[in-house]
């Protein structure tokens, strides 16, 4: 029995698709290689080239392998470019997904793991994020992750097929220097290209209502995302077809403002981190922080990775890509 992945070949993805392949399980992986890369795959993985918008590729994919089920990466991330261009968003995220699950139920594929994002919240007034909280997303990203997560639950009810949906919010870090971030769309990576131009980083916002005015997320280590959804894979697996449903967070609880994370990367770097402040990003709300008690009940997961370890591997595949970022 194979897993399709889709997106598989993506900065998430693939750190997912390593550590199926390391445990044992075997791969196949549909992605479009808009933004992800055919080389960072482990070998011996099938990669069938093609979009979520492409139905013929989605049959071929599901056809050509024994699939146990599917997990589901491929989609726009960027908040921003999300409120700039609401059509694209929709497009790729909610029709893409459609797409999907129209041919996994045709199919008769009895699994599918979506990953979805903690932008459902939208800015919930909790100390920490239940996934009960109402959802109230903020931006057309995370109304499409929302409506997503309601069409797969949908889905899974009407053709008997069990569903997980997994929301995080900020990842960063890397397994290794190679499975890196290559894009500059998180507010990591987004430093550091800023730093390796010998620039402030940027502050989107420092009048917001938390304690030192800036964002305060749940960053959360993408080896640790990766984990979550292998558990979330077994879990899918040992279950009977058809009766689970679940929506969980992944997360590890604690609140990091961008102040505070602009201090982590400068003790990690030795670079000057002191931010420049500019106007709010349209979208983004002032504190998402989950709490991951239902994740350890449900998968028996918990986070393994602290912010200082991320921003180290995270700066550690930067450098391996831009050798002059050292230079302090």
């Amino acid at each position: 029995m194979t897993w399709l992945i889709t997106g598989g070949a993506g900065y998430i993805g693939r750190h997912v698709v390593h550590q199926l392949v390391e445990a044992g399980e075997r791969v196949a992986v549909l992605d479009d290689l808009s933004t992800g890369d055919r080389a960072r795959l482990p070998r011996g993985v099938t990669l069938i080239e093609g979009s979520t918008l492409d139905r013929a590729a989605l049959d071929t994919a599901l056809r050509s392998q024994d699939i146990a089920g599917v997990l589901h990466f491929a989609a726009k991330k960027r908040v921003g470019e999300s409120v700039e261009r609401p059509f694209y968003y929709y497009r790729e995220n909610l029709t893409g997904l459609q797409n999907v699950l129209e041919a996994v139920a045709e199919a008769g594929v009895p699994r599918f793991l979506f990953s979805s994002s903690a932008a459902v919240y939208g800015m919930p007034d909790v100390e920490l994020v239940t996934e009960t909280a109402p959802c109230a997303p903020m931006n057309p990203y995370g109304e499409t992750k929302l409506a997503g997560e309601w069409l797969v639950s949908a889905v899974g009810r009407a053709h008997g097929i069990s569903t997980v949906s997994l929301r995080y919010f900020n990842v960063a870090g890397a397994a290794s220097p190679e499975l890196s971030d290559e894009g500059a769309y998180n507010l990591i990576p987004m430093v550091f290209e800023r730093l390796t131009a010998g620039r402030a980083p940027l502050i989107f916002g420092a009048d917001y209502p938390t304690p030192d005015g800036t964002c305060v997320r749940d960053f959360i280590d993408v080896r640790d995302i990766a984990s979550a959804h292998v558990a979330a894979a077994r879990r899918l697996a040992a279950d009977p077809p058809g009766e689970t449903s679940l929506v969980l967070n992944i997360g590890r609880g604690e609140g990091v403002s961008v102040r505070e994370m602009l201090d982590v990367i400068a003790r990690v770097t030795g670079h000057d981190t002191t931010g420049e402040v500019t106007p709010r990003r349209a979208g983004d709300p002032a504190r998402v922080v989950a709490s991951a008690e239902l994740i350890h009940r449900e998968l028996g997961w918990t986070a393994r990775h602290g912010v200082e370890e991320m921003v180290t591997s995270a700066w550690e595949g930067w450098c391996a890509r831009h050798p002059g970022a050292r230079r302090r």
